[in-house]
């Protein structure tokens, strides 16, 4: 793991589930961690738990005001990591999905928050000598089959910012790539689909007969993200950016 003594890192939604394994690991390695949430609580108890060198910072990513007022106060920021979005139970295919419902919503969160966090945090990278950005998008933005159309919009134009910051910025020495997530078991999204093989899961992998399999890299847990997180964000990864990194256990491949 690459050593972040002296680096301050913002995660945004990092209050619970990958963001907050992410400040885990980035506290461990040595890292002033800024956890940004909009859950008030979580996101205190998260910054106590991880204690000396993290903060909280209330912020929510779908107002430009709260992200300003938020991010400007830092004196710097070596890492930014976009972990705050999420998808909605109710999202479907374009022809049916109920956009007064789920449109602004889902693009707000995932799309807005993610270009607004970088609107505000690239001028103190590019003042600090450059840094790391690392964009959570999903397995979805990949492939062809989701039915959730507004958040693969959503989670698909992440990865296009990703590359127009990360060529735009090399000059000022800022790294940008994307992850693509698999089914990783938040608890927001277990308790809304649950967990493969259990009784109710409302998640299912199928073989080329469409018969249920137990696909074994294809779910994960928060950590498993957060270590591609960090990885991305440290100098061991300083030739990739641009880059769309699937770490959803090859579903998107085959």
């Amino acid at each position: 793991m690459s050593d972040f003594q002296d680096r301050t890192v913002v995660i945004v939604g990092g209050a619970s589930g990958i963001g907050r394994a992410a400040a885990d690991l980035f506290a461990r390695a040595g890292a002033e961690v800024v956890i940004c949430d909009i859950d008030d609580a979580a996101g205190r108890e998260a910054a106590a738990e991880i204690g000396a060198g993290s903060r909280f910072v209330a912020m929510d990513v779908t107002q430009d005001a709260s992200v300003r007022s938020a991010i400007d106060p830092l004196a710097r920021i070596s890492v930014l990591v976009n972990c705050a979005g999420g998808s909605m139970v109710e999202d479907d295919v374009v022809t049916d999905v109920d956009l007064d419902l789920v449109w602004d919503r889902t693009i707000d969160i995932n799309l807005r928050g993610t270009f607004l966090t970088c609107r505000y945090a690239i001028p103190k990278m590019i003042r600090g000598g450059g840094g790391s950005i690392v964009n959570l998008s999903s397995g979805a933005a990949l492939r062809g089959a989701s039915p959730s159309h507004v958040y693969t919009a959503a989670k698909g134009a992440v990865l296009s910012l990703t590359r127009a910051i990360a060529g735009r910025y090399a000059r000022d020495g800022i790294r940008a790539n994307a992850v693509c997530s698999g089914r990783v078991y938040t608890d927001r999204i277990v308790a809304a689909y649950g967990r493969l093989g259990e009784a109710g899961a409302n998640v299912d992998v199928q073989d080329a007969e469409g018969r249920s399999v137990e696909y074994p890299f294809w779910t994960g847990e928060p950590v498993d993200m957060a270590e591609v997180i960090v990885f991305l964000a440290g100098e061991g990864s300083r030739m990739i950016t641009g880059a769309t990194i699937q770490a959803d256990g090859g579903r998107s491949a085959y």
